[in-house]
């Protein structure tokens, strides 16, 4: 602590940082870890896992393999391949109108799987075709007189009062509309897919050790992984320069990670800070992305930095703060905060990051683009993930986000906090994977009822329509 202190108040004499965070060597050099260059002089670390498949030749294809069984064996791969080709084609039409007054309304007229049709409480299906919202930024302005609004009394010359016609009912002006009308095809993704890619991308303070636990587990079952460290975080390069860490800068950071290593359908898995990136590039790349998880990644809000944030203060203060701050994310990341947790934190090398990476990190978070609307577009299939006891985002955050998406399901684990992914790994990661091989069922299309297969498998929780104010 004292040692920390003294650091800081060299930093504020100096005006440089009191340590700057390099690229380390990876104490698992092949491992899977691969250092990328995202632009020049800034490199990312990142774990990329390959699992080992049966290499497929021309022979074989052709049916003129050996006879030791091994052609079975590639047949059986080229079948599994097939088959990861088909899956259910879901008619995705929504229209999305934004009123001035702030209202958002949202019409889906396709097909239905869960966003808009929740369990009630006696277990029946309730049909909800429209969502009527108000905007998160919406405020309130003055309103310039109706011309269309009816002219009070006139009062007549002998000092009776005529009775004032009706009043007309004030049509509400849309400001903007967007119309979504598009096929997608939903399919299972299994591990013996060689057309299936899982991203893992962490949040604020992390690296991607966060991820051990889900990493390991899918490359077992065949999956192929990648994981970056954010610039600034784990073992990538720092630049020192605010401009170096802002959403956008990440933003273009991952998206070339994910067009280096992308397969035909790949899944998304972000945590906090990082569903924004996952966001981003599933509503970029909308052909690419299959499907995606959002863990403990709150409402469909744009970003915007808080001007009242203790991250303000400057680095060399926030240097001083470090183990008041380390220890605040332990007990608002963790539902406990035993000696369990302290380990987690430490193998997961969460919250190491300098100062001045973590104030450019919480100043750069500005993403006025991604707003409810933007959320409202996207028609990937999308899994939200919440711990109960999380300090960090609320619950009502992701029901909101469940509201606007086309296709989510909402899970909360109960025993989880923000760091649920480490706290509770089993259950996240047969979370996970139930819903990286959940195939919509659209044989019962014409009855208009849900698919509820993995609604039930999920145990979905039920959002209240919002009224209309």
């Amino acid at each position: 602590m004292l040692t920390t202190i003294t650091e800081g108040i060299l930093c504020c004499l100096t005006g440089k940082a009191a340590s700057l965070v390099l690229p380390l060597e990876s104490s698992e050099p092949s491992d899977g870890f691969e250092f990328v260059e995202v632009k020049p002089g800034r490199v990312l670390r990142v774990r990329h896992i390959i699992p080992e498949r049966p290499v497929v030749t021309e022979d074989q294809v052709a049916g003129k393999g050996n006879t030791d069984g091994t052609d079975d064996d590639v047949e059986g791969s080229l079948e599994e391949d097939n088959k990861s080709n088909t899956g259910s084609s879901v008619h995705c039409k929504r229209k999305i109108t934004v009123y001035r007054n702030g209202q958002l309304v949202i019409e889906n007229l396709g097909d239905v799987l869960h966003s808009e049709i929740l369990q009630c409480q006696d277990g029946d299906l309730e049909p909800c075709s429209t969502v009527e919202v108000e905007l998160a930024d919406y405020k309130e302005m003055p309103s310039s007189p109706d011309p269309n609004s009816a002219p009070p009394p006139v009062p007549s010359p002998l000092g009776e009062h005529k009775p004032a016609p009706p009043p007309r009912r004030r049509r509400r002006k849309p400001k903007r509309t967007v119309q979504i009308d598009s096929k997608r095809v939903i399919s299972s993704c299994k591990g013996t897919h060689s057309d299936v890619a899982l991203f893992f991308v962490h949040g604020v303070g992390g690296s991607l050790d966060i991820w051990g636990s889900q990493l390991d587990f899918f490359s077992r079952l065949g999956y192929e992984v990648i994981a970056p460290d954010l610039a600034g975080h784990g073992a990538s390069t720092a630049p020192h320069i605010a401009a170096a860490y802002t959403f956008y800068a990440l933003a273009e950071d991952l998206r070339a990670i994910f067009k280096r290593y992308a397969r035909k359908r790949n899944i998304l898995i972000g945590h906090s800070y990082g569903v924004s990136f996952c966001t981003f590039l599933a509503h970029e790349y909308p052909d690419l992305v299959h499907k995606v998880v959002m863990i403990n990644g709150g409402g469909p809000t744009a970003l915007e930095p808080s001007l009242c944030s203790i991250f303000q203060l400057p680095s060399c203060v926030l240097h001083c703060l470090t183990p008041c701050l380390a220890w605040s994310f332990l007990k608002a990341g963790f539902a406990r905060q035993g000696a369990k947790e302290k380990q987690l934190l430490k193998q997961g090398n969460a919250f190491n990051v300098s100062p001045f990476v973590l104030r450019a990190m919480m100043s750069g978070q500005y993403w006025p683009e991604g707003d409810e609307v933007y959320h409202a577009e996207l028609t990937v299939p999308i899994l939200l993930v919440h711990g109960m006891c999380d300090k960090f985002v609320p619950m009502d955050e992701d029901q909101r986000m469940a509201e606007i998406l086309l296709f989510a399901f909402l899970k909360v684990i109960e025993e989880g906090s923000h760091m649920v992914m480490m706290e509770c790994p089993d259950t996240v990661n047969t979370l996970l994977h139930e819903f990286f091989l959940w195939e919509p069922d659209m044989s019962r299309k014409d009855s208009n009822k849900t698919d509820t297969a993995l609604t039930d498998s999920l145990h979905t929780l039920k959002i209240n329509k919002p009224v209309d104010k």
